[in-house]
C-alpha cells in the first residue's frame, strides 16, 4: 500500500528534521521550503513544536522526561505522514542526540534527514523573535536550551544551514535543491 500512496502522489515521501536552537530559523526556512516544494507538485505536512505544544502535547512541559515524549509523538505523527506517502518537515529544537537518535529509530534512518539549522547562541539572543532568551535570562522561564538547558548539535547531520552567514533565501534553496533528488520520482 504504500508504495501505492508513492506513485498515487508522485513523490518519494521523507521526513525532514530541522533542530536548533530557538530563533535559529527553522520555522522561517520550513515556512519557504513548504512554498517551494507545493509549488513543484510535492505533497507536504509540516510538524511544528509550537504548534503541537499547542495541541497534542499540551500536557507536556520542559523536563527532560517531557521533551523525550514530547520528541516521541511528533515522530510517531510523522511516521504516519511518511507512510501515508507525505514528504514531512519537522521543527522541533530536540536539544540532545538521544532525543533525535529516539526520533531517527521511530521515522526510520532511511526516511530520516536531519537538518542542523546552526546559529551562534548570541545571533539566537538577539533575535529572539519569541521573547523566549530576554525572559530565560530575567528567571522568567526554566530549562531553555541554550540558556540554563543543554543544547546538543548535531554530529553528522545530513545537512547543515547556517542562518547566520547566509540568507533564509539561500538557506531554503540549499536545503530543495538537496532535498529534490530524494523525493523526485524517476
Amino acid at each position: 500500500m504504500k508504495d501505492k500512496k508513492r506513485t498515487l502522489l508522485n513523490q518519494t515521501p521523507v521526513v525532514i528534521w530541522m533542530t536548533g536552537l530557538s530563533g535559529a530559523g527553522k520555522s522561517t526556512i520550513a515556512t519557504e521550503l513548504e512554498k517551494r516544494l507545493v509549488e513543484a507538485g510535492f505533497f507536504t505536512q509540516w510538524l511544528d513544536g509550537d504548534v503541537l505544544r499547542d495541541g497534542l502535547t499540551s500536557d507536556l512541559g520542559f523536563s527532560d522526561e517531557d521533551r523525550t515524549e514530547n520528541i516521541r509523538r511528533a515522530a510517531e505523527v510523522a511516521k504516519l505522514s511518511l507512510h501515508n506517502g507525505v514528504i514531512t518537515i519537522c521543527t522541533f529544537i530536540s536539544p540532545t542526540l538521544a532525543i533525535r537518535e529516539l526520533a531517527c529509530n521511530i521515522i526510520g534512518k532511511a526516511d530520516f534527514l536531519e537538518v542542523y539549522v546552526n546559529c551562534p547562541l548570541e545571533t539566537c539572543v538577539q533575535r529572539d523573535v519569541k521573547g523566549l532568551y530576554s525572559k530565560a535570562l530575567h528567571g522568567l522561564v526554566k530549562n531553555l536550551s541554550g540558556v540554563d538547558a543543554p543544547y546538543e548539535a548535531p554530529e553528522k547531520p545530513w545537512l547543515e544551514l547556517r542562518t547566520n552567514y547566509y540568507s533564509v533565501d539561500q538557506c531554503t534553496g540549499q536545503l530543495f535543491d538537496a532535498l529534490l533528488p530524494r523525493i523526485k520520482m524517476a
